[in-house]
């Protein structure tokens, strides 16, 4: 199988992926298609760092600023849309560049991951709603022993209905569809680029200034505006909106609202560094030991060899 060549730029929140990204789709006559589960929400702006058109500098951008808030949007979702993209500016002979940092995203377009929707049994799920956590994972430890290990642990009630709605509906128990899915080759052969730091609290510092900057650009209005709308469990799990709730309450003062937002953002990268960790085949550069000249250049080159 002829393979489609595709360049992913990884790294946690606050890296610089967005200005990588461009620098390599300006190179290799690209378009970059966001892989990022909060740019895709119109409105949420701000928080997000969504680019811009001048921060774009004309370079087409795909899965960005489309879906309203108050609407869902699933993994599986992302991958039937980003699979469509590539094809298209693969087609039209550029290269498909995939950046953001949600790492289920691009762990499950790049891996190839099969996703069956299957349509909800409301009556089904009903009933299994209304029952307690140890009866359910009794139910689920007969039938579907794999996952009951995995959902034992976090008692996730939600997670636990779906994996018995799943069984109920095919037959099978979920950790042998999962399994399945898994065996499908990816079509696409991607060079990874990663943006990391040798020392952690360089990007925290950068995570900290980012925070300074977004609240002089506004985000207690966007936050404010957010917060009044009936979002998608998605989007209302977006860092940026909920933790200045107790300013606006009059609970707490701005500065330590900031200071919520701040480690609350510190923590997510450290889970997205932890996540991408896992994956060998990315090629890691550090931003705290070179130049953002010397970064891009070091990147070009790695793409360069692997087109």
């Amino acid at each position: 199988m002829e393979k489609t060549k595709v360049v992913s730029i990884v790294g946690p929140t606050a890296s610089g992926k967005t200005e990588m990204s461009i620098a390599v789709a300006k190179k290799f006559n690209g378009e970059v298609i966001s892989a990022d589960s909060m740019q895709i929400y119109k409105e949420m702006n701000i928080a997000t760092a969504k680019p811009d058109k001048k921060e774009m500098q004309g370079i087409a951008h795909h899965l960005i600023d489309f879906i309203e808030p108050e609407k869902e949007y699933s993994v599986a979702q992302f991958v039937k849309d980003a699979k469509e993209k590539i094809k298209d500016i693969a087609n039209r002979g550029k290269l498909p560049v995939i950046a953001g940092g949600t790492g289920l995203y691009v762990n499950s377009l790049l891996n190839n991951i099969q996703f069956n929707e299957y349509g909800v049994d409301y009556k089904l799920r009903e009933r299994l709603l209304q029952k307690g956590d140890e009866e359910l994972l009794e139910k689920l430890k007969s039938v579907d022993f794999p996952t009951y290990e995995k959902l034992s642990p976090e008692r996730n009630h939600k997670r636990i209905v779906r994996a018995l709605e799943i069984y109920y509906q095919t037959g099978k128990p979920k950790s042998v569809i999962d399994k399945e899915s898994l065996s499908i080759e990816s079509p696409y052969d991607a060079i990874k680029i990663g943006l990391t730091a040798r020392d952690r609290e360089y990007i925290y510092d950068r995570i900290n200034i980012r925070v300074d900057l977004m609240v002089e650009k506004g985000i207690l209005n966007e936050a404010k505006y957010l917060l009044g709308k009936k979002l998608s469990s998605t989007a209302s799990k977006a860092i940026g909106y909920k933790e200045f709730i107790p300013y606006f309450n009059g609970e707490k003062t701005l500065e330590e609202c900031k200071e919520i937002l701040k480690r609350e953002t510190r923590r997510y990268a450290k889970r997205q560094l932890t996540w991408f960790r896992r994956d060998k085949e990315i090629n890691w550069l550090e931003i705290d030991k070179l130049s953002p000249e010397e970064l891009i250049e070091r990147a070009l080159d790695i793409i360069k060899k692997g087109l």
